[in-house]
């Protein structure tokens, strides 16, 4: 199966999809420290975890997620954080891949926000079935770095 759970010698490659993510998305600038990444998932108190998809022996993309829980529907779900499909392995099936093992891990909703525009993307989960949420906008709150 070319879906399968991260492990602790997966750390570098988990960074270097991220950081090439990044620059897909016109981030030049992010640069992961790799033992950091490492103690949050791979620690005595792991804060994500991280699904690859390989294809012909070869890391081809991810999927970086974490727990939640909806109080509403009284259940866990999954956030994901990031999903990415390195270019050269794209519209082969491991997106679809990446997303149904996670549908596949909880009883709970799937969630994940997306860039305004990516239209790609947007049809992409459509064909899925996943849908916008309507009424509900985004907030952030970072903590002072100063």
């Amino acid at each position: 199966m070319p879906v399968r759970d991260a492990e602790a010698a997966d750390v570098e490659e988990i960074c270097a999809l991220i950081e090439e993510h990044a620059r897909y998305e016109g981030n030049e600038e992010l640069v992961l420290d790799r033992a950091d990444m490492a103690r949050h998932l791979f620690g005595p108190d792991p804060k994500a975890w991280v699904l690859m998809a390989e294809s012909g022996g070869e890391v081809a993309g991810m999927a970086f997620c974490s727990w939640n829980f909806s109080t509403w529907e009284a259940r866990p779900g999954i956030w994901l954080d990031d999903i990415f499909v390195r270019p050269a392995f794209r519209r082969h099936g491991l997106g679809r891949e990446l997303l149904n093992e996670l549908r596949k891990r909880t009883s709970g909703r799937v969630e994940w926000d997306m860039q305004e525009g990516n239209e790609r993307a947007a049809a992409f989960y459509a064909d899925l079935g996943a849908e916008p949420v309507p009424g509900w906008i985004r907030y952030r709150w970072r903590p002072d770095l100063a």
